[in-house]
């Protein structure tokens, strides 16, 4: 029984169709821009692309901006708004190296 109030609890709170991560980009493909039209828009900034990915549903760039710093933008697949962008912290970078034995300003 008290499960049942449970799953009955949560399904009051997130109605069906409410996705859990308001970030998703729920487009068909056919309403896509092509990919080399998102590399077009990083190039239009100034960024240099490393990657360009899809994650949930959205276009997701990794790329530098105009003063080097590492950026991570998504990006809406049909309208190409920006929908975030973010600066990656380089101190990750060192730390992850760190865990795997290497130091970034000692590399061989």
């Amino acid at each position: 029984m008290k499960k049942t109030l449970t799953i009955l609890g949560f399904l009051a709170v997130f109605p069906a169709g409410v996705a859990l991560a308001d970030d998703d980009c729920l487009v068909p493909m056919a309403d896509w821009q092509p990919r080399d039209v998102v590399a077009r828009l990083a190039d239009e900034n100034g960024w240099t692309v490393r990657r360009i990915k899809i994650d949930d549903g959205c276009y997701e760039m990794d790329a530098r901006d105009t003063e080097g710093r590492r950026i991570e933008v998504t990006i809406h697949p049909a309208t190409l708004q920006m929908i975030e962008f973010e600066y990656e912290d380089e101190d990750d970078d060192d730390r992850r190296d760190k865990d795997r034995g290497r130091d970034r300003d000692h590399e061989d």
